[in-house]
């Protein structure tokens, strides 16, 4: 019977906290504002590229005073951004740019193939990616020319100028054969940096409204009325799920619409992705390269993770964050007890692209072991690799370890800090609480 109460008065406390704030203006706004916000982003891109595919940025005068014609197979690789010189003059192509009619020139000199110096004039600027741009273009004719000029047989000179195509598959087994299929590593790896920043994003945000909500009932004495009838611990776990529940309403609702808006923009934004025509460096033949734009298949077991490791590391610092916010009467004053909270959510943070780039190293492992980074990390590396299935119990195993032992701190603190006022208790006050409280 007394558990029933208990269950029914925690039950009644995360039902008034996730009703109230699921009502407020803030939680709408921010739930609807975040599919929007993703919509926008994609669409940016979309126009960008979209856009930009014929724009350019400068216009090159290309001034050749070989005997091999590169000004020609100079203009022939992009007609939008190099144009032929009409004279042979440099001081009116030096006129012309001072007068804005071409952003530059480029001068070939006759001893190109002894030296290999060319020489782009413009009015300054332009970028490291256009100085890099010509640098690739004249090297590639440079090479070749050479190559030409000792003799060197053509169909070896188009051997090596194919170079190598690096194409990644994933081995998987498919009923009794062996068979491989297209390996995203870049895209998983991106997935992972996201969802890993996410959950630390919505750590931070829903562990902090967890933290304020404390205070507010403790400054405004409400918290001295419930707990007359609700133990203290009862307050603390009905306010943490609550909360925690808004927030999985609004990732769920945030994962659905996500899920919705890839499959409607995988094709939209391919219809945006036109091939594009390349020139073999030094000859007139037109290359059409495959340029597939599709959106790999997210694993359900990658949801599921996400979903685990975000409530995990919510409830974690939640505890932390309720038991700091029971020991302040204002905000202001949890700065400084904050830190602690604070120092293991930012850290696994500057760890993230050093387990994008090695996920199954040594470090990439222990990292995602401590239960305190597991909720950042496992996700990153669940995403990028496959990830051992005994890494990934010892770490679910690790952090319900480390849940149930904050959740005993947390409540003797939360228990004597909601009752203590007018003094502003230092990190030695919360360790003698913590020790003393029963």
């Amino acid at each position: 019977m007394s558990s029933s109460k208990t269950n029914s008065k925690i039950w009644t406390i995360i039902r008034h906290e996730f009703l109230t704030k699921v009502k407020s203006k803030g939680f709408i706004i921010s739930t609807i504002l975040g599919p929007l916000i993703m919509v926008a982003f994609i669409g940016i891109i979309v126009l960008i590229t979209y856009l930009s595919k014929d724009s350019t940025d400068k216009k090159i005068a290309v001034l050749d005073k070989t005997t091999l014609k590169l000004d020609s197979k100079i203009v022939n690789i992009d007609k939008s951004k190099y144009l032929y010189s009409d004279t042979k003059s440099e001081d009116i192509l030096q006129d012309e740019v001072l007068k804005e009619k071409i952003d530059g020139y480029l001068v070939i000199p006759m001893d190109f193939l002894e030296t290999g110096i060319a020489t782009v004039y413009t009015r300054g600027g332009g970028g490291l990616g256009f100085v890099g741009n010509i640098d690739r273009i004249m090297s590639d004719f440079l090479r070749r020319e050479r190559l030409l000029k000792n003799g060197t047989d053509t169909n070896v000179i188009r051997l090596v100028e194919q170079g190598a195509e690096i194409q990644t598959r994933k081995v998987t087994q498919k009923g009794t054969q062996k068979g491989t299929e297209k390996d995203y590593t870049e895209v998983y790896a991106g997935l992972g940096y996201f969802l890993g920043f996410f959950i630390y994003f919505m750590m931070l945000m829903y562990g902090s409204i967890v933290m304020r909500s404390v205070i507010e009932e403790k400054a405004n004495r409400i918290i001295e009325v419930i707990a007359s009838s609700v133990k203290p611990k009862e307050i603390m776990l009905g306010k943490v799920i609550g909360i925690g529940s808004l927030g999985l309403s609004q990732v769920l609702i945030w994962v659905g619409a996500s899920v919705i808006l890839m499959a409607v923009a995988g094709p939209i934004i391919s219809s945006f992705m036109p091939s594009q025509q390349t020139m073999t460096q030094g000859m007139n033949i037109a290359v059409q390269p495959k340029m597939p734009f599709d959106i790999p298949n997210i694993s359900i077991s990658i949801y599921v993770a996400f979903i685990f490791y975000f409530l995990s590391g919510y409830f974690i610092y939640s505890m932390m964050f309720a038991a700091i916010g029971s020991a302040v009467d204002q905000e202001t004053d949890a700065q400084q007890l904050q830190t602690i909270v604070m120092l293991p959510i930012i850290l696994p943070i500057f760890f993230m692209t050093a387990i994008i780039t090695n996920p199954d190293g040594t470090l990439a492992i222990i990292l995602s072991l401590i239960p305190f980074f597991a909720p950042i990390l496992m996700i990153v590396r669940i995403a990028a690799t496959q990830v051992p299935i005994w890494q990934i119990v010892l770490s679910v195993l690790l952090i319900l370890g480390t849940f149930f032992g904050l959740l005993w701190s947390a409540a003797k603190i939360y228990r004597t800090g909601i009752l203590m006022y007018g003094k502003k208790p230092k990190l030695g006050d919360i360790i003698k609480w913590l020790r003393l409280a029963k």
